[in-house]
């Protein structure tokens, strides 16, 4: 039995790629660790999207930043200290991947780390609206 989704529908044209993305990111949703998404216009027009994640104990040297295939995929990995006894360990040293599906276009423009929070500014510039007529050929 065939899968019926709305990406199925006849005028949504080589969008099966996104239905494929779209999956894979439901399928991985973990809320570890927390982000935050603003919005943000500038004088241009262009859009600026800050995500904002809690990163807490984090150094930059345990974070990668990718963007591949229109994904931004942010990982970040800790080394457990042997040489430390814990009484009591509160604070997680849990490897984490989190997973953003970009549109086109839409281009990472930087990242930084400060106070625990790991700020990444994704842009999206104004697309100008392009007309093209398509000239009809007699066969």
């Amino acid at each position: 039995m065939s899968r019926v989704s709305m990406f199925s529908a006849p005028f949504l044209l080589g969008f099966d790629m996104v239905e494929e993305r779209i999956d894979r990111l439901a399928k991985s949703a973990d809320g570890y660790p927390p982000y935050n998404i603003e919005r943000q216009l500038d004088e241009e027009g262009n859009e600026t999207f800050l995500i904002s994640i809690a990163v807490a104990g984090f150094s930059a040297d345990d974070l990668d930043v990718v963007t591949e295939d229109n994904q931004l995929q942010v990982r970040g990995r800790q080394n457990d200290d042997g040489r430390r006894e814990y009484l009591h360990r509160g604070i997680a040293a849990r490897q984490f991947q989190r997973t953003f599906l970009l549109a086109d276009g839409m281009q990472v423009r930087d990242a930084q780390l400060a106070n625990g929070m790991l700020t990444i500014d994704v842009v999206r510039p104004r697309a100008e609206k392009i007309a093209k007529r398509i000239e009809i050929r007699s066969a």
